[in-house]
């Protein structure tokens, strides 16, 4: 019974992260609420994760705590009635849509870190 609960609750946030992906594109939805509903849906669609899974522990914190805290936090900056559309149209599609620019925006931060490590390891002498 537990796992069916496990299922319900992914496919739901599945669902949830396709309908932020939506109202972050659409004009109703308020400017805060969309600003954040954009970062979570391409940080969450981005085939990279900023803390790499491999690295024990914290790999998976991105996935298991600030995701869904930021769905929750985008879900309730946008108005219930939109939501609720976002939600059935995300139902409706059958493709997960990608975000190319969060991937290459988190690229970009692992390269000005790995510069920054560099730099400070051999640039300061």
């Amino acid at each position: 019974m537990a796992m069916e609960t496990l299922k319900t609750w992914a496919k739901a946030l599945r669902r949830d992260i396709v309908a932020l992906w939506i109202a972050a594109r659409d004009p109703r939805t308020p400017w805060a609420a969309k600003a954040l509903a954009g970062a979570v849906a391409a940080y969450a669609l981005s085939p990279i994760d900023l803390i790499p899974d491999f690295i024990p522990i914290l790999g998976y914190v991105d996935d298991l705590l600030v995701v869904p805290a930021g769905i929750w936090l985008a879900i309730r900056l946008i108005p219930a009635p939109l939501m609720i559309e976002f939600r059935e149209s995300a139902a409706a599609r059958t493709a997960r849509p990608v975000s190319k620019l969060a991937a290459a925006a988190i690229i970009l931060l692992w390269m000005l870190a790995g510069a920054a490590l560099v730099w400070s390891l051999c640039g300061r002498r």
